[in-house]
């Protein structure tokens, strides 16, 4: 039988034979503004920037249909993650949700190696499309840009979280403005406002916003990242559920846009369209605003990996080495360097398109996983109670629209 409640840190240091002097605790420094900015950051980077094309590309004019999809699906998945972080906030995520749902480690365990392999495979692929932008105006091979990026945020993630997500959102304010940019572009381009042409006109166009929702729930993989913070952060069962939902709901209004802006604009059918919403200098700057918000996703990424690490070694679920806390830093050093590590294999061995149906499977599998846990959580008088429960119908839902995201990719 699992305990429901959290095992304290002290017991686990006994468990381990140290002390709590030998193994130092995170540092509770993130507030809401600091990690609503630091999701965005991941949700915006690792999204629109990367996989707009792909989705154009299944669902055509009515592309801005299939990024509204994808957030409901997400915003329902992010209820409930909200939900269970505000009953666990620790490092450990949607490991540590399915646990406690399942009433077994080995639930955990599996879901820990699935998001292991899809956090890992989405840090790869960000790294991939990010090169796409910055070899606009860096000719390097596109190996070297890869290693030099994981390489580098790897160093800045082992330096301390404050550092790390405080970069990672004031990135996420960069990656705003350059939509808003793009956005602004797409409408003086466009001949006419039209919204009839958003809407599909039969049933294979409608099969083509599932097939595009499917690539477009990548652009919304990010707020999970939150969940693997609450060590981290202060007030964590009030402040985790609100940056969850804010980050999310304001991914949602500006893929909307931005694809409207695209298919509005002439530039569905290039194979940037973002970039190909600009002329001349403007270019090369959105190009380098682009690379820099690709490439934090990155970041947040490696960021995201090595706590789930950190908590599933705390946990006993995974090698002890890995839980280990640098005395200087206050970060999970060891962990963010295994972390670096997979990512940047992963990056310069798998070709961009398969991350992107990887990352999605496994993720939209995970987020399936963790919606069932907390309908047998809500069923379990053990279990504590939520900072700020989910509406009843939301995990049941969210669960029908993950598995059915994940079942269009093969249908």
């Amino acid at each position: 039988m699992i305990d429901n409640q959290p095992v304290s840190d002290a017991r686990q240091h006994i468990a381990a034979g140290e002390s709590d002097v030998a193994r130092p605790a995170l540092a509770r420094v993130l507030g809401f503004w600091t990690l609503t900015f630091y999701g965005v950051s991941v949700i915006i980077g690792a999204g629109v920037y990367v996989a707009l094309g792909e989705v154009i590309a299944r669902a055509g004019s009515a592309a801005p249909l299939s990024f509204l999809l994808a957030g409901v699906a997400a915003a329902l998945t992010g209820l409930c993650y909200a939900d269970l972080a505000s009953r666990w906030p620790h490092a450990a995520g949607a490991a540590l949700f399915a646990e406690r749902g399942f009433r077994s480690s080995l639930m955990g365990k599996c879901v820990g190696i699935a998001l292991t392999i899809a956090v890992g495979v989405a840090a790869a692929s960000i790294a991939s499309g990010a090169v796409k932008f910055a070899g606009v105006f860096i000719a390097a091979p596109p190996w070297l840009m890869v290693s030099a990026l994981v390489v580098g945020f790897t160093a800045l993630a082992s330096f301390g979280v404050r550092e790390s997500t405080g970069f990672a959102a004031i990135v996420g304010v960069i990656e705003i403005g350059g939509l808003l940019a793009a956005i602004a572009a797409g409408l003086i381009e466009a001949p006419a406002y039209d919204l009839g042409i958003f809407a599909p006109a039969n049933a294979a166009q409608w099969s083509g916003v599932g097939a595009g929702a499917f690539i477009a729930f990548f652009a919304f993989i990010g707020f999970e990242a939150l969940a693997n913070m609450g060590e981290e952060t202060r007030d964590p069962t009030r402040t985790l559920p609100r940056a969850i939902l804010a980050a999310v709901a304001l991914s949602i209004a500006l893929y909307v846009l931005v694809a409207g802006a695209a298919v509005w604009g002439g530039a569905a059918g290039a194979d940037n369209p973002l970039l190909a919403l600009f002329e001349g200098r403007a270019t090369m700057i959105f190009a380098l605003v682009g690379a820099i918000a690709i490439a934090n996703g990155a970041l947040v990424e490696i960021v995201m990996l090595s706590r789930l690490y950190f908590g599933m070694a705390k946990a006993g679920r995974a090698p002890a080495f890995l839980g280990a806390v640098n005395a200087r830093t206050r970060t999970p050093v060891v962990a963010t360097l295994a972390a670096g590590a997979f990512v940047l294999s992963i990056a310069l061995f798998l070709p961009f398109e398969r991350l992107l149906v990887i990352s999605n499977v496994l993720t939209l599998g995970v987020f399936s996983i963790v919606n069932v846990a907390l309908m047998r959580v809500r069923a379990d008088p053990d279990a504590p109670p939520a900072g700020m429960p989910a509406p009843f119908w939301a995990p049941p839902l969210a669960a029908l629209l993950t598995i059915g995201l994940a079942a269009s990719e093969f249908i």
